[in-house]
C-alpha cells in the first residue's frame, strides 16, 4: 500500500508496515517455535533477560562501536565545495545557510540534560518485526546474521564520524497495527513475550540496545507503553511511537492516515523519565516517528527532560531529494533536541549513503534502517 501525503513542500509516502487482512491470531509469516526444547529454551531466556542483574542498573550497558585507528574526522570526508553546497541539496528554496555546524547533532538552541547514549554517540539501528519480511530487516534474517550486519552498518557511521561512535540497537515493532479489528477492537496485534525476550536478550548479548516500537491502532499511547513497563526497565532498552498508525473511532490504520496530540507523546515521555529515575536507570531515549507535518498537531508540547532524550525521526520511503526536503521541513525547521532519519534498503531512490545522511542539517543523532 502507498500513498502521497503532501508534507510543506515535499512528497512522503507512508511506510508499507501494516500487515494487510491479519487477525491477532494469525498475523506472522514465520511460526513460533513449536517443539517442547525451543519453547523451554525460550522460557528460560525470558526470564534470564527479565531479571534486573545488573549489579549497577544506572551504569549505560551498551558498547559503541569503535572506529579504526584510520578513521578521519567527519568534515575531512567532505571537499571544501561539497561543504558548501549541502544546505542546497536539502532547503529546496528554504535557507541555505546551516543551523550548526556540519556533524553536530543537537539541532538549534537545544540542549542535552542528560547522560544519555545520544550525549556523546550516535544511534544506528535495523527496524521491523520477525515475522513479516515487508515490514523490515529484523524478518529478512536471523537474530545472528541480523546482528552481524547491523555491526557492519554500524561500523561505517564510526569510521565517518570517530568523534561520535555509533551503537548498535534493534527496533521491534512490539504492536503491530493491523486492518483487522481483533477480539479487542483496537486494530492491532501485540508481538509476544518470547519475541521480546528473544530480541533482548540479543541486544544484551552484543552490547547493543533495544527500541520498542509501539504502532497503536485504536489504543492509546499510554496503555501501549504501560504494557511495556517491565521491558522498559530494563537498562538497554528505549521506545519509539510510530504516530501515523494512530486512528480514531470509524478509521482503519493504513487506510487513514493517523494523528496524535503532541501532549500525549509527552505524557509517554514523562512516564519514561519517571520510570528510569524511581529505578535508578540510565537515561532513556524516546523516538517519535513521523513523515508528514499534519500528524502530529501540538508539536511544541514534545519536549525532552532529564532524563529523557526526544529525537524526532523523519520517515518516509522514495527519492532522495523528497527525503532531505522531508528531514528540513520536520527536522531542521522544528526543532525539539535531536534528529533521526530512516532509510529503506529496497524502496529509496537511490540509497543515501552514510557520507549523505550525515550532511543533513542538524546530522542525524539516529539512523534506522528497515
Amino acid at each position: 500500500m502507498k500513498k502521497l501525503i503532501k508534507a510543506g513542500a515535499c512528497l512522503a509516502v507512508i511506510p508499507a508496515l501494516l500487515l494487510a487482512g491479519c487477525s491477532q491470531s494469525a498475523s506472522s509469516e514465520k511460526q513460533e517455535p513449536d517443539s517442547k526444547e525451543e519453547s523451554a529454551h525460550t522460557s528460560e531466556k525470558q526470564n534470564d533477560a527479565t531479571k534486573d542483574e545488573t549489579k549497577n542498573p544506572s551504569e549505560p550497558s551498551y558498547q559503541a562501536i569503535e572506529p579504526s585507528d584510520a578513521a578521519q574526522p567527519l568534515k575531512s570526508n567532505y571537499s571544501s565545495k561539497q561543504q558548501a553546497e549541502m544546505p542546497l541539496t536539502e532547503a529546496h528554496g528554504d535557507s541555505t545557510e546551516r543551523s550548526v555546524p556540519l556533524g553536530q547533532t543537537l539541532e538549534k538552541g537545544a540542549e542535552d540534560q542528560t547522560e544519555g547514549p545520544l550525549k556523546n554517540n550516535r544511534i544506528v539501528s535495523y527496524y521491523g518485526n520477525p515475522h513479516s519480511e515487508n515490514m523490515g530487516i529484523l524478518g529478512e534474517y536471523s537474530p545472528e546474521d541480523l546482528m552481524d550486519k547491523l555491526k557492519d552498518q554500524t561500523k561505517a557511521y564510526s569510521e565517518l564520524d570517530p568523534e561520535r561512535p555509533a551503537i548498535p540497537a534493534i527496533e521491534l515493532i512490539a504492536t503491530v497495527a493491523q486492518r483487522n479489528p481483533g477480539e479487542d477492537g483496537l486494530y492491532m496485534h501485540p508481538t509476544s513475550d518470547e519475541d521480546i525476550e528473544r530480541y533482548a536478550e540479543l541486544a544484551k548479548e552484543n552490547d547493543a540496545l533495544l527500541i520498542l516500537d509501539v504502532q497503536l491502532g485504536r489504543d492509546t499511547i499510554m496503555n501501549q507503553v504501560k504494557s511495556l513497563e517491565k521491558y522498559l526497565k530494563l537498562p538497554y532498552v528505549h521506545l519509539a511511537i510510530d504516530t501515523e498508525f494512530h486512528v480514531e473511532e470509524g478509521q482503519v490504520p493504513g487506510e487513514n492516515l493517523g494523528h496524535v496530540d503532541g501532549e500525549k507523546v509527552q505524557e509517554a515521555i514523562d512516564y519514561v523519565s519517571n520510570l528510569a529515575s524511581e529505578n535508578e536507570l540510565p537515561d532513556k531515549v524516546v523516538i517519535v516517528h513521523q513523515f508528514a507535518d499534519m500528524i502530529i498537531n501540538n508539536k511544541e508540547a514534545i519536549q525532552p527532560t532529564k532524563n529523557v532524550e526526544v529525537v524526532l525521526n523523519n520517515d518516509g520511503h522514495g527519492i532522495a531529494a523528497l527525503k532531505r526536503s522531508g528531514y528540513h521541513q520536520l527536522v531542521h525547521n522544528q526543532p525539539i533536541q535531536y534528529g533521526g532519519f530512516k532509510v529503506f534498503y529496497k524502496k529509496d531512490e537511490p540509497v543515501m549513503t552514510p557520507e549523505e545522511v550525515l550532511e543533513l542539517d542538524p546530522a542525524p543523532a539516529f539512523v534506522n534502517y528497515q
